[in-house]
């Protein structure tokens, strides 16, 4: 099975680094037109100078700003949601400005990006297809992780209610949870070496995942081979929730 997506546009946030950035030179391998996402310029330019795309560079926490720089890319085929930040701390610690920092960027970000290509799916009459990077969070609590736990989950529900909603114009919207990934945002969290082994034991096959084990699942929703698959939520886990 050979997936292709030649002449489609896919919007991709979060492109400069980790996860999108490695979806982003996977789908521009596989022949699509990638419009990379990311509030760093510099990433930015920096993908630019390993494939072509368009490029847009804005805080997603900016609402305002997110739709209309969305609005301005033009007709999107298929969306990667892939933009998220964490900010580590324990629950008695997590103050009011973190968590709706992260529910900002993790969940709201994602609404207000998915409306308007949603949108413009629905209006063009040719479907589409939407995939939303959460979490294994979103199904475990991890300990100094409140925000981002909760954060994620939402993103699952909202994902869940996308799903229902976008179907009936040939919408297909699916969830990836990956297990802790080996991203710059792990590199700031997991840096001990006890916790990272005890993490790494409650998983079958005793590994965090690569950022191409989840471009790889992103990639399969989004081609037609998974036409029928709506509405899930993909483990990338290594067997984390077998136990």
């Amino acid at each position: 099975m050979e997936i292709r997506f030649d002449g489609k546009r896919v919007l991709i946030t979060g492109a400069g680094k980790g996860i999108g950035r490695e979806v982003a030179l996977l789908l521009a391998s596989c022949g699509a037109k990638v419009v990379a996402l990311s509030r760093s310029a510099a990433d930015l330019e920096s993908l630019a100078r390993e494939i072509d795309c368009e490029t847009i560079a804005v805080d997603i926490a900016d609402y305002e700003a997110t739709r209309a720089a969305v609005q301005a890319a033009g007709d999107i085929d298929l969306l990667v949601n892939n933009a998220a930040i964490t900010i580590p701390q324990s629950f008695f610690e997590t103050t009011v400005e973190a968590f709706d920092a992260t529910y900002a960027v993790n969940t709201r970000g994602v609404l207000v990006i998915s409306q308007v290509v949603a949108a413009g799916m629905v209006r063009r009459g040719k479907g589409g297809a939407i995939v939303n990077v959460s979490s294994l969070s979103s199904k475990v609590g991890l300990e100094d992780h409140a925000a981002y736990c909760a954060s994620k989950g939402a993103l699952d529900q909202l994902s869940r209610v996308m799903a229902l909603e976008l179907g009936e114009h040939q919408i297909r919207v699916n969830v990836i949870n990956p297990v802790i990934t080996w991203t710059p945002m792990a590199d700031k969290v997991w840096t001990d070496g006890e916790k990272t082994n005890a993490m790494k034991a409650r998983i079958p096959l005793h590994r965090f995942a690569r950022p191409l084990d989840v471009a790889h699942a992103i990639a399969y929703l989004l081609s037609d081979e998974s036409d029928m698959i709506n509405g899930i939520t993909l483990m990338v886990d290594g067997g984390f929730l077998a136990r």
